[in-house]
Order: C-alpha cells, then sequence, then structure tokens
C-alpha cells in the first residue's frame, strides 16, 4: 500500500513539476517579432526605456492605465547581466527625461526615477539558472500619492 502511494506522489511530482516548467518557458510576453513586441510594451509603458529583448512577464505584473500615465508594477526578465541592465537603467533613464533619486548597485540592485508628476523604481535580481539572466521589478506610481497611514487602536 505505501509503495503504491509513494509511486502516485512521485507520478505527481513528476507531472508537477513538467507543468511548471512548461509555463516558465512559455512566457506572458506579447509575441511577433522583436519590434512589435517592442511596440506593445511601449504603448503599455509609455516613456520607459526598456532593455533590449526583456519581456513582460504577465502573471507577475500588474498594470493599471497605460502610457505615461500607467501604475502598478511590471515584472520582465532580461537577457543581459544584472550589472548590463543597471548600466542601461542608468544610462537610458535620464537620457529620456527621468531624474535619478537614488542608485544602490549590490545583489538586489535599487534605482529610483522621477519624471514630472511621476516616481519610477527598478529592482534587478539575478535570475533563476533556468530562467533569464536578471528579473526586472519596474513600480511607477504618483510622486506625491497622498498616503493615509493605517491607525493604531
Amino acid at each position: 500500500m505505501i509503495k503504491i502511494h509513494t509511486l502516485k506522489l512521485s507520478a505527481l511530482t513528476l507531472f508537477m513539476t513538467a507543468l511548471l516548467a512548461a509555463c516558465a518557458s512559455s512566457g506572458d510576453s506579447p509575441t511577433g517579432t522583436q519590434q512589435e513586441v517592442q511596440e506593445v510594451q511601449t504603448q503599455l509603458l509609455g516613456d520607459m526605456p526598456l532593455p533590449a529583448a526583456s519581456k513582460i512577464i504577465g502573471g507577475e505584473s500588474l498594470i493599471i492605465g497605460r502610457g505615461d500615465n500607467w501604475v502598478g508594477r511590471v515584472v520582465l526578465s532580461g537577457v543581459q547581466t544584472p550589472t548590463d541592465i543597471y548600466a542601461f537603467f542608468q544610462s537610458e533613464y535620464p537620457r529620456a527625461g527621468w531624474t535619478t533619486v537614488s542608485a544602490v548597485k549590490s545583489k538586489t540592485s535599487i534605482l529610483v526615477f522621477t519624471k514630472g508628476d511621476r516616481t519610477a523604481t527598478v529592482e534587478l535580481n539575478e535570475g533563476p539558472l533556468t530562467g533569464p539572466k536578471t528579473l526586472i521589478t519596474i513600480t511607477s506610481s504618483p510622486k506625491n500619492a497622498n498616503v493615509v497611514a493605517p491607525s493604531k487602536r
């Protein structure tokens, strides 16, 4: 009885692993040529330059609105190293009119930019062994959002 239960559990584990691997490799980004994908991402994210060949991971992103007024979080897979992508954001965001507020380069790198009434926080992490080289998380929000702390009772 225990042998059959272990066999079923092993089969289920193998199936779930294969399913997760298929999901991870299928991607959630728009499909098409690199130019078409870049066009769709630009329509969604507006004036925020993205590293070449980066793709949105839809299941981990929450984009409210579009263009230059979106808010939320977008997670992207990057094909370059975290160091190269950090350098990309350091050079390209100021060229697009964003002002660097702070930049910390470490195992998890964080860059903060402002432009007009918006703030963008960029977080860079090394990707998993079987996935993209870098995971990029961009959070966008109004600069001076009226945030009220919950009251303590």
